[in-house]
């Protein structure tokens, strides 16, 4: 059984499918996310725009940049 993610019709490489990338930075977001999640939780309860803010990082910033990063 094959787990991996695929992201096809892209331009950044000759084939046009990014298999690596996507997997890899879904690897990443689920460990930032079993961090982060829990921590912006608790600071919701005090500041609610910083704590939506430190949820939302594993999925605004933390997938994108690591899928980016790899072309392929």
């Amino acid at each position: 059984m094959a787990v991996g993610c695929v992201q096809c019709g892209t331009r950044s490489n000759p084939c046009r499918c990014k298999v690596v990338g996507p997997t890899l930075a879904f690897v990443v977001f689920a460990v930032a996310a079993v961090v982060e999640w829990p921590v912006g939780a608790v600071v919701y309860l005090f500041r609610h725009s910083k704590g939506r803010r430190i949820m939302a990082h594993p999925a605004t910033v933390v997938f994108p940049k690591v899928s980016n990063s790899i072309p392929i």
